[in-house]
């Protein structure tokens, strides 16, 4: 591009939105913003719109999907429509979106580059489909298989309102949430990772800011063909092989969820017991970073056509 790309972050004062407009000023672009008094300006937000290359929703569901809306109207009338990139759980699985993990495979970055429309993945799924979807397709594990999915989230995923609960009150040191067994991202999980059976997804959040740690539990006698960890590993090092931002360290005695928050770094690792034929696969990332800020980063580039930044290592 002669000149630099334009981008609009409709929600930029939320969490993520803030995140996304820090993590900017690592790429040639000109942010444009609208002012407060007016974020809830439908004309304005339309006004804005087109006049931007790219939209990054940082919004409820429901208001995502009404600004896309919006967009498609602009699209319809012959107007300057713009690039959107969604940050919420509304279009994650809608075929008509392109889902924005460039690491998922080959040619998914391309795709992403090409696509008017993208989804950013959620922040549990980006762990879970990073363990899962590589050992599903090279065979070792079954997209019917039984699993269960265990996550610990920093308050900051929870959103405002959790943030000033645990940075007012101190908040529960450890809380189990989504025991309804229905939550959001497993749709997101279920699809991407190339399963057929949903899993069971067990959420929680823990009472430091920022950081994450998703486990899966495996029975290596239960795999669909047989695998020790070792071979486990090498299917996840062989799969993210040269990504920047995905390493798959050896396994260590413990994990710390904090260890990588403020970086758009993610680790898998394999935690195996070969006397026992048991395994827990583990992803450790930033529930801000990968999991949300940093992996709309990547997304932002790949679709104006720019290098991707190096990614916040600490």
């Amino acid at each position: 591009m002669s000149e630099q790309a334009t981008v609009f972050i409709d929600g930029e004062a939320g969490t993520t939105g803030l995140g996304i407009r820090q993590r900017l000023d690592a790429l040639p672009v000109t942010v444009r913003s609208i002012a407060s008094e007016h974020r809830k300006d439908a004309a304005a937000r339309r006004a804005m719109m087109e006049s931007v290359d790219l939209v990054v929703l940082c919004l409820p569901d429901a208001a995502s999907r009404e600004a896309a809306s919006m967009a498609a109207e602009i699209a319809a009338g012959g107007g300057r429509a713009p690039r959107l990139l969604d940050a919420s759980t509304a279009f994650r699985v809608d075929p008509d979106w392109v889902y924005g993990f460039p690491e998922m495979g080959d040619g998914f970055a391309a795709q992403v580059a090409a696509a008017a429309r993208v989804s950013n993945p959620g922040c549990y799924p980006t762990g879970a489909i990073a363990l899962l979807r590589p050992l599903v397709q090279a065979g070792l594990l079954a997209p019917d298989a039984p699993l269960t999915i265990n996550a610990v989230s920093g308050y900051s995923g929870g959103g405002r309102a959790m943030i000033e609960a645990h940075e007012r009150e101190g908040g529960p040191a450890f809380e189990l949430y989504g025991l309804g067994l229905e939550h959001k991202h497993l749709p997101e999980i279920t699809r991407y990772a190339g399963l057929t059976r949903p899993p069971v997804f067990v959420p929680s959040v823990g009472h430091f800011p920022q950081g994450m740690i998703v486990s899966v539990p495996l029975h290596l006698d239960l795999l669909a063909r047989p695998a020790t960890g070792g071979d486990l590993r090498a299917v996840l090092a062989d799969f993210y092989a040269g990504s920047d931002r995905i390493s798959v360290p050896e396994a260590t005695p413990g994990l710390s969820a904090e260890t990588l928050a403020g970086t758009d770094l993610m680790e898998l690792r394999v935690h195996a017991n070969e006397s026992r034929r048991q395994a827990v696969l583990t992803a450790r990332l930033d529930n801000l970073g990968k999991g949300a800020s940093g992996a709309a980063i990547q997304n932002i580039a790949l679709m104006l056509g720019l290098a991707p930044p190096a990614p916040r290592a600490g």
